[in-house]
């Protein structure tokens, strides 16, 4: 009997010295074994896809779900509820309308370009029904990069938003002179040519169209495009294969979603954070989504209480409004328990956990086309994701290491890259193999070439360009640091510098232009900067300028900050130097050129003077 107390003893106290050791040297063991097994479990779905050839796309879950849970609300949007059933019979609608017109074939592209609503999802699973690819339109794009959008996808239909339209008007002639057909979701138009869509949904018949049009035997087929701005400088369509969108509507599941949560979605549809990981995501796991026309810092909270949300979706630029709110009574009185998002900075996070409680911040870090995705699961502070020797087996990445003067990786005598040690900081490059593909973008073998690295680190391997400097720590989280090349992030947008630099270069007084990111204390990204050249016999004309900007850039691509400059600094390569000007900032103190401020009170760019900086740095002058 002692003998045998005394195994059991001696038993019990090496289950705990193990459970001590574990949480000592592994403290996160557990909780990466139970994601683990997550993402193995969808991985095994992913391959039995490609054996039997028989794909279960993100809208055939959709219309599972409609079947299954056919009352249960899927959106809500402006107070109104909008079943799954509703969606599913609204979408046939819209393919019905264009079975019957005749307009597209399985396999056409379709361009869409519409406001946060429900008929987004609509129109978009509508198409789908048909075999269409539908390509998601920036609302923020103008004229001249919207006509390079068409020419990029193939698109020869473009449907519209009602309050869309005017925004056209101006390229109307164009788009009808491509023979591209344009379609308004309202019932009525004063353009010629431009044909009503909503009163012919209102009469069409919302029978389903026959399975086999949609069908996929394949998941690297095409399913949608999403634009993204790259160091080309106008837009570039990212491929969006059932594959990626699988992939980005299993977000939610994978930290723990369920068919009882409520998600806010308060980005733009177009970003595929909103659409793929959002709306993908909600009809994954049979959960109801809260969406919004656009987001209201105000409203956030209010909405949250009214509606019962659980998880909402964010950008580190939205999380940092909130925490700019005036304070209030009860901020910590919701049911919110979880976001998912990306772009959150430490300070942020930790200011948004004491005014709003410990909500669970599940950052995420992939790229519309990129072929990698991290997920912070353990919700660590800073980090984008987290990875270990498992997750090394099936997605291969290196950090490797960067030279930011000449703007490229560092090769050794060999001619390969150098990968960096544990705790620096350096470029990701991803992989490229069959269970990572890289599907790159649409209209251009030469945009989808000038992503890879080639002969990384043997003869004949490729790698995707991320253009982000990480570091991984080693306790094996991953963390953001920089990103690097032409494109820098203002106001949760991508800004390709080269685009706004062509658009800069078009004004008279301009004779060459070099456009870069500065940091500005206390804001998310990069705000935008010009170091100008002005033409011989030229005078610079600050209000020409502002004029000029307003016209033909997005708010977020317009530059805040421009300097005068006699030359301009060139690499060996002859490229425009960036670094320096970016390490110098926007101090009119320390810097002898003439430096200018976008000022939207006075339609201007106005001196940059010291009081004026000092109001940037305190927040008080508006951005």
């Amino acid at each position: 009997m002692l003998l045998s107390l005394g195994w059991v003893t001696a038993l019990v106290a090496g289950i705990f010295a193990i459970h001590i050791g574990q949480k000592l040297c592994f403290p996160y063991f557990w909780k990466d074994v139970f994601y683990l097994v997550r993402v193995i479990r969808y991985g095994l779905r992913m391959e039995m896809y490609k054996v039997t050839s028989n794909v279960c796309t993100v809208l055939d879950r959709f219309i599972q779900q409609a079947a299954q849970i056919p009352h249960k609300a899927f959106i809500i949007y402006e107070g109104i509820s909008y079943t799954y059933r509703d969606i599913d019979d609204r979408s046939n609608k819209v393919a019905q309308v264009f079975e019957k017109l005749g307009t597209v074939k399985k396999g056409d592209t379709v361009a869409l370009l519409m406001n946060n609503e429900p008929d987004f999802v609509c129109v978009w699973f509508g198409l789908n029904k048909l075999g269409c690819s539908v390509a998601f339109l920036n609302t923020n794009i103008k004229s001249r990069s919207l006509l390079h959008c068409f020419n990029c996808c193939g698109a020869k239909i473009l449907v519209v938003g009602k309050d869309l339209l005017e925004t056209l008007v101006d390229i109307l002639p164009s788009l009808q002179e491509d023979n591209i057909q344009v379609w308004v979701m309202g019932k009525e138009s004063l353009h010629p040519g431009v044909q009503t869509l909503l009163d012919k949904v209102e009469e069409a018949p919302g029978l389903p169209i026959p399975a086999e049009r949609r069908a996929a035997t394949s998941l690297k087929t095409h399913t949608l495009y999403i634009f993204t701005s790259g160091t080309t400088g106008l837009p570039k369509a990212a491929v969006i294969t059932h594959l990626q969108s699988l992939k980005a509507a299993a977000g939610f599941w994978a930290y723990g979603g369920t068919c009882d949560d409520v998600v806010y979605i308060p980005l733009p549809l177009y970003h595929s954070a909103a659409s793929l990981i959002g709306i993908g995501g909600t009809l994954h796991i049979g959960a109801t989504c809260i969406l919004k026309k656009k987001f209201s810092a105000s409203q956030f909270w209010i909405d949250c209480k009214k509606y019962n949300v659980t998880i909402f979706q964010y950008i580190g630029e939205l999380c940092r409004y909130l925490c700019n709110q005036p304070k209030a009574e009860g901020e910590k009185e919701h049911k919110v328990r979880m976001g998912v998002g990306n772009g959150l900075r430490q300070d942020v996070w930790r200011e948004f956990h004491r005014r709003f409680g410990e909500i669970r911040m599940c950052e995420l870090y992939g790229s519309t086309e990129g072929n990698l995705c991290f997920m912070n699961h353990i919700g660590k502070i800073g980090a984008v994701g987290r990875s270990n020797f498992f997750y090394r087996l099936i997605f291969k990445y290196d950090l490797v290491k960067y030279d930011m003067v000449k703007d490229e990786p560092v090769r050794n005598a060999q001619g390969f890259c150098e990968r960096v040690q544990k705790g620096e900081t350096g470029l990701l490059l991803s992989r490229v193999s069959s269970r990572t593909p890289f599907f790159g973008y649409a209209g251009s073998k030469h945009l989808t070439e000038k992503k890879l690295f080639r002969d990384v680190f043997v003869k004949g391997d490729m790698y995707v360009n991320t253009g982000d400097l990480m570091v991984e720590d080693h306790e094996d989280f991953i963390c953001f640091r920089d990103r690097v090349g032409d494109t820098f992030r203002w106001k949760g947008e991508n800004v390709a510098t080269t685009e706004v630099t062509e658009i800069l270069g078009l004004v008279d007084f301009i004779q060459e232009a070099n456009v870069y990111g500065v940091q500005i204390p206390g804001n998310e990204g990069r705000a935008g900067m010009a170091a100008v050249i002005v033409r011989p016999g030229c005078m610079f004309d600050g209000k020409k300028l502002f004029e000029h900007a307003l016209r033909d850039l997005p708010s977020y691509a317009r530059p805040l900050f421009i300097r005068i400059q006699e030359s301009m600094e060139m690499t060996g390569t002859f490229k425009q130097q960036k670094f320096q000007l970016v390490e110098s900032g926007f101090n009119p103190s320390k810097i002898s050129d003439p430096l200018y401020f976008l000022d939207n009170a006075e339609k201007c760019y106005v001196p940059l003077t010291s009081a004026i900086y000092d109001r940037i740095l305190s927040g008080q002058q508006k951005l």
